[in-house]
């Protein structure tokens, strides 16, 4: 009797850019124990940037465990005062994504460019500053 289960490779790459003026995190590869620390500095570097928003691309990762949900969650919170949303609409992401009701937690969408026109901050949602009650 053969198997076709695939062992997850316990690998992760990501890689940080600029869509539309929002910092995009695309992660590939496994989200698990083995690779949570990884996830985690990467989610922690693209936080230093200080963003006016942070999507988190999960297109390419096969396999999501909770470890991986954690950082998230972490990521969520780090993120807390700006636009943040995670893209995953594969099963081996969404799902368990929607089965652990992260998806009331922070933002889920199915595409890059969803996400993107969600977070990218429009010229009426900025408000105007005084100058004179910054120096206050």
């Amino acid at each position: 009797m053969s198997s076709d289960f695939r062992q997850p490779d316990n690998t992760v790459e990501t890689s940080l850019m600029m869509v539309d003026g929002v910092t995009v995190l695309a992660v590939a590869g496994s989200l698990d124990l083995l690779t949570m620390a990884e996830f985690q500095d990467a989610v922690d570097s693209a936080l230093d940037t200080e963003p006016v928003a942070l999507i988190i691309d999960l297109t390419e990762v096969e396999f999501l465990a909770s470890a991986g949900m954690s950082v998230l969650i972490s990521a969520s919170r780090g993120a807390a005062h700006i636009p943040f949303a995670v893209v995953a609409d594969g099963p081996a992401t969404s799902r368990p994504i929607r089965l652990t009701a992260l998806d009331t937690v922070f933002s889920l969408t199915a595409t890059r460019e969803e996400a993107v026109r969600n977070c990218t901050p429009r010229p009426s949602d900025i408000a105007a500053v005084d100058p004179a009650q910054v120096h206050q």
